[in-house]
């Protein structure tokens, strides 16, 4: 499309907004328009006929770990919960090489990008020697697929003899960590509100860095203007660590390292009690909510009224491909909608809350207001698919359908007013011969 003329999506057959059922106007990557019922554009501007489409606005994906499709259920590491499926793992990812990296960052994203997601976070935080450029590799294939990015400069500096779980071999020290993190933002850091490519820093996790670390990149963080993302609150065994260690419970770990505050957003949060949720949400800091990862590792449900009773903000991930075994953000809808109906019953969570976390929740977590909502002064970040699968044979609310019928491809996504995935493929991309590499470079991987 050229962004010097306008495009009208015309007549969608239903539409995540009020007062755009005939469509929306597009123009220089901005929505400008809402057609309501029986209106016409007041913009000059071709159309495309999206009779056979519900749209919605792009999916965002709060947390991820797109190295982790090389390594998708992988026999040594199933039916483990959160610590022992790590030490299993460990010592397969600590064989990355740039290669496949690229590679399964192609693989992560471009999945996402198929099932409907255009801005997408990741968290990078295995370096082992020679993959020093983890962060580079991956703005080349954000920019190169046309998704936007919010991609982490992760680490972890508290290896197996200092306490911690992974190997010597794929931690770095905190000088090293630190100077790079300078490094990727001054190089890759985009501002405003057309960034496609954007840096936060990412600390893996308490119980794989020091206090010093989390404290110098809270600092860091700070001085550049930059967000920050951990895991937090996922399992049981981190509230017993962190009071072994830290003799404190996570969230006051936190807060003690200078992170509890509106720049960070934390994966998981699913064993936070009453009073530190009323914590979260006075400081501003976000939720990423991956339902299938917490029903694989067992390790609980996150607690999503409750959170948002106490002004926590909601958004949703699809993790690791290694604890998902997937990158489909539409079918995390899904999930999440199905786990917090179980949890919370038919009165509490409808499949409107679900494509909420999943848009406008997830745009909070990334610090980008101008995403995850179909409205005038948007970015034109669209999602559309058609309901012409047998899945979806006899529906009655379109909308509904995509959640309760279990939706998983798009057929069109829009990016910033381009489209970035056309007939349910991404133009250019060849999928067999990617699938052929990449799991190709997984097998290599794998060997023991």
């Amino acid at each position: 499309m050229n962004q010097a003329h306008a495009i009208w999506i015309k007549d969608p057959l239903a539409i995540l907004a009020e007062g755009a059922e005939r469509g929306i106007v597009i123009k220089d990557g901005r929505i400008v328009e809402l057609v309501p019922k029986g209106g016409q554009p007041a913009t000059s501007a071709a159309f495309f006929e999206a009779g056979d489409h519900v749209v919605l606005p792009g999916l965002i994906n709060t947390h991820h770990h797109f190295y982790q499709t090389l390594t998708r259920a992988l026999p040594a590491a199933m039916d483990r919960e959160l610590f022992p499926w790590l030490e299993a793992l460990y010592p397969v990812w600590a064989k990355l090489t740039p290669a496949s990296l690229e590679l399964g960052v192609t693989v992560a994203m471009s999945e996402l990008l198929l099932s409907g997601c255009t801005t997408t976070t990741d968290h990078h935080y295995v370096f082992p020697a020679g993959l020093e450029e983890a962060v580079d590799i991956e703005v080349g294939v954000t920019r190169r697929l046309g998704m936007r990015a919010l991609l982490t400069r992760g680490s972890m500096n508290r290896s197996q003899r200092d306490g911690g779980l992974p190997p010597d071999s794929v931690v770095q020290d905190e000088d090293t960590i630190l100077a790079d993190s300078e490094r990727v933002v001054a190089k890759h850091h985009e501002r405003g509100p057309d960034a496609m490519v954007q840096i936060a820093l990412a600390p893996c996790s308490p119980f794989s860095v020091t206090t010093s670390l989390m404290l110098a990149t809270a600092a860091l963080a700070e001085k550049l203007d930059v967000r920050l993302h951990t895991h937090l609150a996922e399992t049981e065994d981190e509230n017993k660590f962190c009071e072994q260690i830290h003799n404190c419970r996570p969230l006051d770990y936190l807060e003690q390292c200078g992170w509890l505050n509106a720049r960070t957003w934390l994966a998981h949060g699913v064993h936070f009690n009453a009073g530190e949720m009323k914590r979260l949400g006075k400081a501003g800091t976000t939720i990423s909510h991956c339902a299938c990862s917490n029903q694989l590792l067992a390790s609980g449900c996150c607690p999503v009224c409750e959170m948002e009773e106490a002004g926590v903000g909601i958004g949703l991930g699809v993790d690791g491909s290694a604890s998902n075994d997937g990158s489909n953000l539409m079918q995390e809808v899904r999930a999440a909608f199905l786990l917090q109906r179980a949890r919370y019953g038919v009165n509490r969570i409808s499949h409107k809350d679900a494509l909420r976390w999943a848009t406008k929740g997830s745009a909070a977590c990334v610090g980008r207001p101008e995403l995850g909502e179909i409205a005038v002064g948007k970015a034109a970040d669209l999602a559309l698919f058609k309901l012409d699968e047998l899945r979806f044979s006899g529906h009655g609310d379109p909308l509904a359908a995509l959640v309760l019928c279990g939706a998983h491809r798009a057929d069109r996504v829009m990016v910033g007013g381009k489209w970035v995935v056309t007939d349910g493929t991404i133009p250019g991309l060849d999928v067999p011969d990617l699938i052929r590499r990449h799991s190709a470079a997984a097998r290599t991987m794998q060997r023991g």
